[in-house]
C-alpha cells in the first residue's frame, strides 16, 4: 500500500487524509504539532464554555466544499415555534431543544458591525440616515466629496492603502480601514501590498455595499453576493472545531492514522524530491517515509527544516512575515452596550457574530459574541454572555510575551475604557495564544516567488492550506488546495500549477477585517 504523509490537522490536511481514504487506496499518516484538531478552526472549551479562534463561518460557493459539509453533518431542518432558538435568522428564540441531534450545521444569521466614535456602523458601510447621524454634518460632507473624487482620479494600487481609498474615498478609509489594518498587521496599510485587498475583498466597494442594499428586497438570501455582504451562513452546533473533530474520527475508522503532539523537525530532501521526515513524539525522534507529502506546515518551518534547501530560498522564506492572535474569553453577567436594533435576542444581548472595534485609544481588534454563533457554545445560555476579545500582535512582542493574568486585565481595562463593559460584570476569564494565524503580504512576501517556484519543483510535495500556502485563504480555499492536491495525486498527468491557482482567480473572498 503506498502511504501519504500530511503535516498538520487543520481542515486542509484533514481533507486530504478524508480525500484519500475515499477516492484511493492510499494510506495518509497525519502528524499535528499541539493536541488540538482543527488548526486556527478549532474549538477551544473553557469550563464547558467554547471559543471559536476567529469566527467561522461556513459559506461556500463551491459544491464539493458544501458536499463534504454535509456529508460530516447534516444540515438542521425548519425549526418548530418552539425551536426558534436554533436558527435566529427567522425570529427571536424562546429554548435550546436538549433533543436536538447533536452534530448538525446550524443556518445562521450574520451581523457585524463596527465601534466607532461609541457609536455602531454597518459593516460595510451603508449609506443609511444612522449612519450620516453617527458620523456628524462635517464627517459625511468629507466622506462624501472624498468618495466622488476617489470615483473619478484612480489611483495606481501599489498598495492596500491605494486599493482601499479607490473603493471608499480617502475619508472613509481613514475612518473605518487604516487604523483597523495596522491593528491587524501591525502595518500602515501603505507598506501592505495591494494584493491582500485583491484577495480578501476584491468584489467589496461603497458602491457595491450601496446597490446591494437597493437590490435586497428582490433578491434570496446569498444570491449572486459578495461573501462579505452575505446574511446568512452554516455553522456547527459547537463551534468549528465539532466538525473537524468528526472527520478526525472518520479518518480513523477508514484506516488512517492521526499522530497528535507529533513535530515534525526534519524533512529530508534530495534532488528536489522528499525522501522521508522525523518527527518528535513522545519524547522521542522518530522517522517515517512516504511516497506523497502534503504540507499545510507554515512555509518558513517547511523550508528551514528542509535540507539541502537553496540558501536564496531559505534566506526569503526564513523571513516571510506573519501576524500571531491573542484571544480573550470573558464570561458576563451582562453587557453595558444595549440592543437598539429591531433584531431581537436573549435577555436584549447585541445581535452581532461580531464587532469590528475601530476606536483609537485600544488594542483590541474585533469582539466576538458566541452566544449569537451558536446557544450550544455557552454553559449557560440563558444567564449568562461569553465573548471572545480579538487582539493581533507578534510572537515575542509586549503583548504576546505579557503573563495571562495581566492580560485579562488590561483586557478587561479596555472593555471598559470603550463603554461596553462593567467590571463588576466579569464571572471568569480565559487567555488563549496561537501562532502564525494569519500569513501577511508584506516585507520578505515581494520575494514569495523564490520560494513557490522552488517548492512547485519537489516532485512528491504537495502544499496546502492557509499556511501551506502563504495565502490568506478561507476556510472553504484551504479544503479545496487539498482537494485538487489529491486530483494531482491519482492523476500525474494534471498540471501541478493548479494546486497554487486555487483562490487566485480570486472569484469571492472573505471579510477584509478577519
Amino acid at each position: 500500500m503506498k502511504k501519504a504523509i500530511i503535516i498538520g490537522a487543520g481542515p486542509a490536511g484533514l481533507t486530504a487524509a478524508y480525500q484519500l481514504l475515499k477516492e484511493t487506496d492510499i494510506q495518509p499518516i497525519l502528524f499535528e504539532k499541539s493536541s488540538m484538531i482543527g488548526g486556527i478552526s478549532q474549538t477551544a472549551i473553557y469550563k464547558e464554555n467554547h471559543i471559536d479562534l476567529g469566527g467561522h463561518r461556513f459559506f461556500t460557493k463551491n459544491k464539493d466544499v458544501m458536499n463534504l459539509w454535509q456529508e460530516l453533518m447534516p444540515l438542521q431542518g425548519a425549526p418548530s415555534k418552539d425551536d426558534l432558538l436554533l436558527n435566529r435568522v427567522r425570529e427571536f428564540p424562546g429554548k435550546a431543544d436538549p433533543e436536538m441531534e447533536d452534530e448538525v450545521l446550524l443556518v445562521r444569521n450574520r451581523v457585524s458591525r463596527i465601534y466607532y466614535l461609541a457609536h455602531f456602523f454597518d459593516y460595510p458601510i451603508s449609506m443609511k440616515l444612522s449612519t450620516f447621524a453617527n458620523m456628524g454634518p462635517w464627517r459625511t460632507i468629507k466622506a462624501g466629496v472624498g468618495y466622488m473624487y476617489s470615483a473619478m482620479f484612480k489611483r495606481q494600487e501599489h498598495s492596500l492603502e491605494d486599493f482601499y481609498i479607490n473603493r471608499f474615498g480617502k475619508p472613509l478609509y481613514q475612518m473605518f480601514f487604516e487604523d483597523y489594518t495596522e491593528k491587524l498587521w501591525g502595518k500602515h496599510p501603505k507598506y501592505i501590498s495591494a494584493e491582500w485587498g485583491a484577495q480578501r475583498v476584491k468584489g467589496l466597494s461603497l458602491s457595491k455595499a450601496i446597490v446591494s442594499a437597493i437590490t435586497k428586497p428582490f433578491k434570496k438570501k446569498n444570491d449572486k453576493v459578495e461573501t462579505s455582504l452575505i446574511e446568512e451562513f452554516y455553522y456547527p452546533k459547537k463551534g468549528p472545531g465539532q466538525l473537524y473533530e468528526k472527520m478526525a474520527d472518520k479518518i480513523k475508522e477508514m484506516g488512517g492514522e492521526i499522530h497528535m503532539n507529533a513535530d515534525v523537525q526534519k524533512i529530508k530532501m534530495e534532488n528536489n524530491h522528499i525522501e522521508g521526515i522525523e518527527v518528535f513524539e513522545n519524547g522521542s525522534i522518530n522517522s517515517y517515509n512516504a511516497d506523497y507529502y502534503l504540507s499545510s506546515m507554515a512555509i518558513k518551518d517547511l523550508v528551514i527544516r528542509s535540507t539541502n534547501t537553496k540558501e536564496e530560498v531559505k534566506e526569503v522564506a526564513t523571513n516571510l512575515p506573519y501576524r500571531d492572535f491573542i484571544t480573550v474569553g470573558l464570561l458576563l453577567k451582562d453587557v453595558k452596550l444595549k440592543n437598539k436594533t429591531k433584531i431581537k435576542t436573549y435577555h436584549d444581548v447585541l445581535p452581532d457574530c461580531w464587532i469590528y472595534v475601530q476606536e483609537r485609544n485600544v488594542k483590541v481588534g474585533r469582539i466576538q459574541i458566541f452566544n449569537n454563533w451558536s446557544p450550544y457554545m455557552v454553559k449557560d445560555f440563558e444567564n449568562t454572555i461569553w465573548i471572545g476579545l480579538e487582539y493581533f500582535c507578534s510572537e515575542g512582542d509586549t503583548l504576546w510575551n505579557m503573563p495571562d493574568q495581566e492580560f485579562i486585565d488590561f483586557a478587561i481595562d479596555e472593555m471598559v475604557t470603550i463603554g461596553v463593559i462593567d467590571k463588576a460584570n466579569v464571572l471568569d476569564a480565559f487567555r488563549l495564544k496561537v501562532e502564525k494565524a494569519y500569513p501577511a503580504y508584506f516585507d520578505a512576501y515581494e520575494q514569495f516567488p523564490i520560494v513557490k517556484d522552488y517548492l512547485q519543483q519537489i516532485d512528491n510535495l504537495y502544499c496546502i492550506g492557509r499556511n501551506g500556502q502563504h495565502r490568506y485563504n478561507n476556510m472553504d480555499h484551504s479544503m479545496l488546495t487539498a482537494m485538487e492536491a489529491v486530483d494531482s495525486i491519482i492523476d500525474p498527468s494534471r498540471d501541478r500549477r493548479l494546486l497554487w491557482e486555487v483562490n487566485a482567480e480570486k472569484e469571492y473572498h472573505e471579510e477584509a477585517k478577519k
